[in-house]
């Protein structure tokens, strides 16, 4: 069962366009262990409504060098009010940390053995990350 623990949203102001643009950070619990960190930045008001993540698995219950964790990149989008997940490279996410694990390009990752545990996640984060679902819904 995963519980995702919900930070507050960090606020900015968009330099293209001066709009707020909040970046989320979320921690995700699988049977009560850390399982997956996530980040997630989105632009209200932006002529494209895209949000941008990045979700992080692996070693999250251990202070020691993330060997063993690996970083998804991926957008989020809606097309006729059902929401689309796709995977980017590396090189579009905003998030380079070595904290994250190897970031994984698009083709890379969607190899990887975990990909299903990535869209196990963003099935969660469309439906209980409430600034997500208001971010989207909003006209």
């Amino acid at each position: 069962m995963l519980e995702i623990e919900f930070e507050e949203p960090k606020v900015e102001i968009c330099e293209c366009c001066g709009n707020e643009t909040y970046t989320l950070t979320r921690f995700v619990y699988k049977d009560d262990y850390a399982f997956a960190v996530y980040y997630l930045k989105f632009t209200k008001n932006h002529e494209d409504k895209i949000a941008t993540g990045i979700i992080s698995i692996g070693d999250w219950g251990t202070d020691e060098e993330p060997k063993n964790r690996f970083s998804f990149p991926f957008k989020i989008w809606t097309k006729k009010n059902n929401y689309q997940i796709g995977l980017i490279d590396k090189n579009e996410s905003p998030w380079k940390n070595e904290i994250l694990g190897k970031i994984l390009d698009r083709n890379e990752a969607l190899k990887h053995p975990w990909i299903k545990e990535v869209f196990h996640i963003t099935d969660h984060i469309v439906a209980e990350d409430q600034e997500v679902v208001n971010y989207f819904s909003e006209k």
